[in-house]
């Protein structure tokens, strides 16, 4: 008897997709090969035997995610995926969903812009941290560390429940990643280290809690020490991560262009996006149309 092609026994592709020319990345529903498909049900298997399974939020796609994370080693996954669910408790993370109001953002905007725009070529939302920008006292008198944090916790949910969800709609296509845009330009070594805290505390939830959500990372305005050091570290993070991170001088514009339509790219770094209160108030994208005239 032949064997069965391996296309016939990876997963189907996922539900509603109308962009012809969507070809999935390994790993991926769609692009699974019998063991990472036997990894995924062995998996979801484990996990409502043992009464973890939280059905609403559980997908398959949100499973691979932490098995990606974990190179498909199952117990490593599942670990991670149990602290990140510990983490949720601990955290308070669905109260937040309901209750959280951040009453000072347009305060906030002024001394630490962080917002998501529009999106890039490939679907995703447009997230930029401009923190160049950064006043660290004015930004502690208008908020905490912690109403930061919980923040950024509320701002991920939101993008896992609609920004992504509409983003694919609009695109045709599965999106579970992000277009980062981080602006060093005026950056001071004395300023961040005042809030080094909170970058790494970010940096955590996002790489523990969210895992495999970085699609494309522009790093801009870099000052030739960060290069320098990026260089240096290069070599040992995994090619498909290098592959997603461009560090770029002040001479940025035409590398975002070739992944962000002009239009959709705030005139600040080079676009043609000026959105009414300014694009860092704004949250506009496929998740919150422009409100017609």
């Amino acid at each position: 008897m032949s064997a069965i092609p391996q296309a016939a026994s990876a997963s189907p592709m996922p539900e509603g997709i109308t962009d012809p020319n969507y070809r999935p990345e390994p790993g991926r529903l769609g692009n699974l090969t019998m063991t990472q498909l036997h990894t995924l049900e062995k998996f979801k298997k484990e996990l409502k035997e043992e009464g973890v399974f939280v059905e609403e939020r559980m997908t398959d796609a949100m499973l691979l995610r932490f098995l990606r994370a974990r190179k498909f080693d199952l117990v490593k996954a599942k670990e991670m995926l149990l602290n990140a669910e510990q983490w949720r408790k601990d955290f308070g993370v669905d109260d937040l969903i309901k209750n959280f109001d951040f009453k000072e953002k347009a305060e906030v905007d002024k001394y630490y812009p962080q917002f998501y725009h529009k999106c890039d070529k490939d679907g995703r939302p447009l997230y930029v941290e401009r923190l160049g920008m950064l006043d660290i006292k004015a930004l502690y008198a208008a908020t905490t560390q912690e109403r930061q944090l919980q923040r950024l916790v509320f701002e991920y949910e939101k993008s896992m429940m609609e920004r992504l969800p509409a983003c694919a709609a609009a695109c045709g296509h599965p999106v579970e990643t992000y277009c980062t845009i981080l602006d060093l330009g005026g950056v001071s070594l004395s300023n961040f280290y005042r809030v080094k805290d909170y970058v790494f505390a970010a940096s955590s939830v996002g790489q523990d809690r969210y895992p495999e959500t970085m699609g494309k990372f522009y790093i801009i305005n870099a000052p030739w020490a960060f290069s320098a050091v990026w260089t240096v570290i290069k070599p040992w993070l995994d090619e498909v991560t290098v592959k997603k991170i461009d560090i770029l001088g002040s001479g940025y514009r035409d590398t975002l262009l070739k992944q962000i339509p002009v239009e959709n790219l705030p005139k600040e770094f080079g676009g043609a996006c000026e959105c009414v209160g300014g694009c860092s108030m704004s949250d506009i994208g496929p998740w919150n149309p422009p409100k017609a005239a």
